[in-house]
């Protein structure tokens, strides 16, 4: 596999850049060297579903243990009472809505609001787990979508 793939994939899957600013790159560099751009989306968006796993897991587990040390405990309570009034203006605006709020924040293809907040937001909540994964997989799927839509769109007028 190319090096060039394996970085794009990595970068789709950090927090804040996620496919917003992986897939773009991908699919550029896919065109340029005559590979499959849906492959290469496929790639790409499964990479960020997958990250729904690995933040669950983290926030389930790996956090109760990391709250012990000082730094990150500090850090984190910034970081939740920073994202606390976002998380319930999101709730108080959309919590008819259900878990159709959940997908269409994760889908807005904006930086903060993919699969990592989409998750942290289901957390927080306590919403239920698999209906939020689905949701949240359903979020970046559309997201994806609407980034290739924009990609291609923008290198069609190249």
């Amino acid at each position: 596999m190319d090096w060039n793939i394996i970085f794009y994939i990595l970068l789709s899957m950090l927090p804040i850049i996620e496919l917003r600013g992986g897939l773009p790159l991908a699919i550029n560099y896919a065109i340029e060297n005559n590979l499959s751009v849906s492959s290469i989306f496929l790639l790409i968006v499964l990479s960020n579903i997958l990250v729904i796993f690995f933040v669950f897991y983290f926030l389930d587990n790996l956090n109760k243990i990391f709250l012990k040390f000082n730094f990150y405990k500090r850090f984190f309570n910034f970081y939740v009472g920073k994202m606390q009034r976002k998380i319930d203006k999101f709730e108080n605006k959309y919590s008819a809505l259900g878990f159709l709020a959940l997908i269409i924040f994760v889908a807005i293809p904006l930086p903060g609001t993919g699969a990592w907040t989409g998750c942290f937001i289901s957390w927080i909540l306590g919403l239920d787990r698999k209906k939020s994964i689905f949701s949240i997989a359903a979020g970046v799927l559309i997201a994806g979508v609407l980034m290739l839509l924009a990609t291609l769109g923008f290198l069609m007028l190249f």
